[in-house]
């Protein structure tokens, strides 16, 4: 009898061990991030993950009581990596598009900010599809800007890349005649630092509402309702107690959130 007692005592102590191992995992949130995008998402020297979708992340994750772990991928890989479970979210400046929606399910936006086409100064370019017709564009590979051109821009000799980093790169190095990208982007990412000096954007705000969609959302995987509520909650929240605006103010100088286009 006695043998029989400490056998339920044990099974029900591994019982409340393993529904209290579930409850913590569940606190974990796993979130997908670039770590390639500044201003929303780069890494330190030391290897610390910063910007203002890093940032939104952890915020989001306190206001859900839910602790943040981030996980790094590369952006070609982000939608595979999340259908694989590899983690339970993208926070990473994606436009929620309706090519998008047939892969993954999204939250309300977070921010909209509208694309543009960056150049050398003094260009006798413009932002047309017959000035840019033969012209080497720089594209990060896989994202909105790369529908747009082909969509609008079909003449054009797009040139792919896996990050925005390497574009700058490529464009400063005078390999490219221009590339296209995020604004916000492109101002604090490139046109605001050394290397993009002698540079400025070229033409006007860019927008084709099925390429660049409705602004940036959380991206969930398909039935992941209460999941996506949460976070519309949260997005909600924070806007509404100031931590966004907090947030905001420490990258940009006016509201990212409801700008005209799509990003």
């Amino acid at each position: 009898m006695l043998l029989k007692k400490l056998g339920l005592a044990a099974a029900a102590g591994a019982f409340a061990l393993g529904l209290s191992m579930q409850a913590q995992a569940e606190d974990v949130l796993r979130i997908g991030v670039e770590g390639a995008y500044p201003p929303f998402s780069e890494k330190t020297a030391s290897g610390e993950l910063i910007g203002f979708d890093i940032d939104i992340a952890n915020a989001l994750c306190e206001e859900m009581g839910r602790k943040c772990e981030l996980v790094e991928q590369d952006w070609d890989g982000i939608i595979p990596a999340l259908l694989a479970k590899k983690y339970d979210a993208i926070i990473a400046s994606m436009s929620i598009t309706e090519e998008r929606k047939k892969r993954v399910d999204f939250t309300i936006k977070y921010y909209n900010t509208p694309a543009k086409f960056v150049a050398a100064e003094g260009t006798d370019l413009s932002d047309t599809p017959e000035s840019l017709a033969g012209k080497r564009i720089g594209v990060q590979r896989g994202t909105i800007h790369q529908c747009y051109m082909e969509k609008m821009f079909p003449n054009a000799e797009l040139v792919l890349y896996g990050t925005q980093e390497e574009v700058f790169q490529d464009l400063g190095a005078g390999r490219l005649d221009a590339q296209i990208s995020d604004s916000i982007q492109a101002l604090e990412g490139f046109l605001n630092t050394d290397a993009g000096k002698g540079y400025a954007f070229l033409g006007g705000d860019q927008f084709d509402l099925e390429c660049h969609g409705e602004g940036a959302g959380i991206a969930v995987r398909k039935g992941e309702d209460k999941l996506r509520a949460a976070f519309n909650d949260a997005i909600k929240a924070i806007r509404a107690n100031g931590t966004y605006a907090k947030i905001n103010a420490k990258y940009f100088d006016f509201d990212i959130y409801g700008a005209p286009a799509g990003s």
